[in-house]
């Protein structure tokens, strides 16, 4: 399959079941894409918290926002070896925005296509870190994770 068409069948393909969440209707936003035969680099934008939320308590809004963030991460994962059965490992990247606009990195992956996803495990928060994906939460939130290259 021409690389082009198997890209634009993943973009479809998640722009279809990212487009609305569980606990948020926000849409998901991709922000970059990158195949390089055996590794898919992914970033994307941490939806927004969901606007029915608005009367919720605070505590409330940032625990499903984290858990829709984490279940967003393990799909995206999924979706990746799908769509790019030539790659061994995703390099998986969430960002949210700071108050001033400007993109705060608060979730990784390094995952590889072999880490199954344990669905009987309950907490999506575990089931994320053992397949790879590093983040670190206080109270319910996403903490800030430094850049590195």
């Amino acid at each position: 399959m021409s690389p082009i068409i198997q890209a634009g069948r993943f973009l479809a393909q998640a722009r279809k079941e990212l487009r609305h969440g569980e606990l948020s209707r926000e849409e998901l936003k991709l922000l970059r894409l990158q195949w390089k035969v055996e590794l898919v680099e992914c970033d994307w934008l941490m939806r927004a918290p969901d606007a029915w939320d608005a009367d919720l308590p605070p505590h409330v809004v940032h625990e499903n926002q984290t858990v829709q963030s984490l279940k967003d991460a393990l799909t995206l994962r999924n979706l990746v070896f799908k769509w790019f059965p030539e790659a061994c490992r995703a390099e998986l990247r969430m960002f949210s925005t700071d108050a001033d606009g400007q993109l705060e990195l608060v979730l990784t992956g390094s995952v590889d296509r072999d880490n199954e996803i344990c669905q009987r495990i309950p907490s999506v928060a575990m089931r994320a870190k053992l397949c790879g994906f590093d983040f670190t939460l206080i109270q319910g939130v996403f903490q800030r994770l430094a850049l590195t290259h």
